[in-house]
């Protein structure tokens, strides 16, 4: 990963945390690494557990952030959630999968939007 895109990450990543706190969500965990990947949030919000999803982007080429949550990357995401429950060893009656779309322009966020219950 080219360093340019770590940033554009990271800032993606601290925006759509911050929009969730404002949110009344409780952050777990950010960048919590599992065998085969990371989950970029995972949070607590209203009795659910929230596994959230950061897509970054800054330009509209590739399309909308959350475009890029395609079918095999929502799969991982819940074996993640999986590895994650048994090695923190949590039960929840409610899993959530949510994803954070972030447009960032010239380092600056233009939009952060939710979308609850995304998959």
């Amino acid at each position: 990963m080219t360093r340019a895109r770590q940033i554009t990450g990271t800032l993606g990543e601290q925006a759509a945390a911050s929009k969730l706190q404002e949110a009344g969500y409780r952050i777990l965990h950010r960048n919590y690494r599992v065998r085969g990947g990371e989950l970029d949030i995972v949070a607590e919000h209203e009795g659910a557990l929230v596994f959230c999803e950061v897509k970054t982007r800054t330009t509209a080429t590739f399309g909308l952030p959350e475009e890029a949550v395609t079918i095999t990357k929502r799969r991982r995401i819940r074996r993640l959630a999986l590895e994650y429950l048994q090695r923190e060893g949590r039960r929840a009656d409610v899993l959530r999968f949510d994803v954070m779309s972030v447009h960032l322009t010239d380092g600056v966020v233009t939009d952060c939007r939710h979308l609850i219950a995304a998959f």
